[in-house]
């Protein structure tokens, strides 16, 4: 079964729902591992200095994903992997929900937990950060499909005291967890014992792994931290727009910072190799599919993106291309490398796939069944992929338009609004299929494709909707918010 990719200004329309299922479902089990602002280059599949065993293992015995792209911040790309759609059709691509935002994934979305709750998957666990959400109830994962639920709901919390705006932010279903522990630890040992209770069962589970790692702040267990002490700092065109050579103390505070990462990729490294382990022990792991990515690029100066130009929060190729790969023994060729893009958007319709559902009650995705060429039955798909952030305001939004060898990106005011100084937009056209370090601008030389490329841009930016959530910064200071008690959500 595929699902058909819709081009961004596509109508949306509704699928008829799934018949009811009568017999157990022939899926396999799905465990889904999202790093948290994990460079391009911090795996050392990817040939970073940073090695990691455990995560390479997914990549040697299934396929290593060199083109996976992401959203350049947390929100929206884990809003994409839970729909299958681009979140600016739902308003929540342009950034993150931050501690002080009300609101989060829509409400009339499916989600991937809902969709296998259909398809006979009894058992749906989350266990880490949510970040889609956390000022009702009704955006809780137990509310969006899951059926467990250890770890927080917003983004950057204290790795030992669990804490963010000075409240515990950490969860067993709806209710406080006061589990004392390394976070990273806690996810791991989480995701391990959902594995251990439901292995056995003759229902398929979906355990969804979102870490923590590598996020700030950059907080590492003390045993790690002396195995990361000559870790050289990053290289590359880290910052995107231009090249930086930061002041002497930014440096060398970009570098501590780097070496504290390094520990931190250290656990998560372990924590990935538990879940495997559990999965060995159990005797499943022929009949379970692992999808590893991160969530967006490292951020600047800190996690090495390199080759690739940019970092977390660009919309060039380091801040949304990232280290991805897929294992599944016996179905995903061992030691396979896929070079055509796929995408977070992509998980959606390649679980209907391997789910067995031939039809998904929700609305129309964007997304791609990635089974074929995961499988090695095709070697490149022909696509368009789309990519926006407006977290930083709107003088400087960053949209970009992608086909398989060609991509447009534009910063400046957003492409919709035509009173805008078009002198303000900065157009980068880069032919990414060779110039995977985005070095050369040849949009001076191909007029006419940026003309038809930027058209592509304007109806894929006029798809937000006006209460889309707004820039990072609106109502942080505001002075009569308040972070609730524990972090406990209304309604719940």
């Amino acid at each position: 079964m595929r699902v058909p990719l819709l081009i961004a200004v596509a109508a949306i329309a509704a699928c008829s729902s799934p018949e009811p299922r009568t017999e157990p479902p022939a899926g396999p089990n799905i465990v889904i591992i999202l790093a948290d602002d994990l460079g391009y280059a911090d795996v050392s599949f990817n040939g970073g200095d940073i090695r990691t065993p455990n995560i390479d293992r997914i990549a040697t015995e299934g396929a290593k994903l060199e083109r996976f792209y992401v959203h350049p911040v947390c929100s929206p790309t884990r809003a994409g992997l839970m729909t299958g759609r681009y979140p600016i059709r739902y308003g929540a691509m342009k950034a993150v929900y931050p501690p002080w935002r009300d609101g989060g994934l829509d409400t009339s979305e499916v989600t991937i937990a809902d969709m296998l709750a259909d398809a006979g998957y009894e058992h749906r666990g989350i266990f880490g950060k949510w970040h889609l959400g956390h000022s009702d109830a009704r955006y809780h994962p137990l509310r969006r499909g899951f059926t467990e639920f250890v770890g927080h709901y917003n983004g950057a919390i204290n790795f030992f005291t669990h804490e963010r705006e000075g409240e515990l932010d950490w969860h067993r279903g709806y209710e406080s967890n006061y589990d004392e522990g390394y976070s990273t630890d806690l996810i791991a040992d989480a995701a391990v014992k959902f594995v251990d209770a439901h292995a056995g069962e003759d229902t398929p589970f979906l355990c969804y792994v979102p870490f923590n790692a590598v996020h700030s702040p950059f907080q590492a267990k003390e045993e790690h931290l002396p195995l990361y002490s000559d870790l050289p700092p990053v290289k590359g065109v880290w910052s995107g727009a231009t090249r930086v050579n930061p002041a002497p103390s930014r440096a060398e505070e970009l570098l501590a910072n780097r070496r504290i990462l390094g520990a931190m990729n250290h656990s998560l490294d372990e924590g990935v190799g538990r879940i495997l382990d559990a999965l060995d022990a159990a005797g499943i792991a022929n009949h379970t599919l692992v999808l590893f990515s991160s969530d967006n690029g490292g951020v600047g100066g800190i996690g090495s993106n390199y080759p690739l130009r940019g970092a977390k929060a660009s919309a060039f190729e380091g801040g949304t291309r990232v280290a991805a790969a897929a294992r599944w023994p016996g179905v995903i060729p061992a030691g396979s490398t896929v070079s055509t893009p796929l995408a977070n958007i992509d998980v959606m319709p390649t679980l209907l796939g391997v789910a067995g559902v031939d039809s998904h009650s929700g609305k129309a995705l964007d997304g791609i069944d990635m089974m074929p060429v995961l499988t090695g039955k095709k070697k490149t798909l022909k696509r368009e992929l789309y990519n926006y952030i407006g977290q930083a305001g709107p003088d400087v939004e960053q949209i970009s338009y992608m086909t398989n060898d060609w991509k447009l990106l534009v910063i400046g005011p957003a492409v919709t609004d035509e009173s805008a100084d078009d002198s303000k937009r900065r157009r980068y056209l880069f032919h990414v299929g060779e110039d995977v370090s985005e070095k050369a601008n040849v949009a001076a030389e191909h007029p006419e494709r940026v003309e038809k490329m930027y058209e592509k841009l304007k109806a894929f930016r006029a798809l937000q909707p006006a209460d889309a959530v707004p820039p990072y910064n609106v109502g942080r200071h505001n002075p009569e918010w308040k972070a609730p008690k524990e972090w406990r959500m209304p309604g719940s």
